[in-house]
């Protein structure tokens, strides 16, 4: 069975994006728009890794990130923090809630794609 990938993003751009830069890595790939839907996504589909933006309406990113850590059944899935806020203490935070990888936006495609494929792998 091929990985899964969870993008929990707002903007179908970026999901786009995402999607396209990934696609080499013969993944599944589902999407959700915002935290309250991506959190149910990630509950239903158990995920090998989740990519989470922090401004998500609904629900933001921190308490998604803080939801998972906290469920028995989602709290080994990997997450990846993608946020456009590119302040040093949010990698801090990002990291003292839970999340294995932290990136701002904007990416470099190729960069993305290695930090998933580590995650994939490690």
């Amino acid at each position: 069975m091929r990985p899964r990938i969870l993008v929990i993003e707002d903007s179908s751009s970026v999901r786009r994006l995402i999607e396209v830069c990934l696609r080499v890595l013969d993944v599944e790939i589902d999407a959700a728009d915002d935290g309250i839907v991506g959190l149910e996504r990630a509950r239903e589909t158990l995920p090998d890794v989740i990519i989470l933006d922090i401004g998500l309406p609904g629900m933001d990113g921190w308490e998604v990130l803080r939801r998972l850590r906290s469920d028995v059944e989602t709290s080994k899935i990997k997450v990846l923090v993608l946020t456009a806020h590119a302040q040093p203490e949010m990698a801090d935070k990002a990291a003292a809630g839970g999340a294995e990888d932290f990136m701002t936006k904007p990416f470099r495609p190729l960069d993305l794609r290695d930090r998933i494929e580590k995650l994939l792998t490690g």
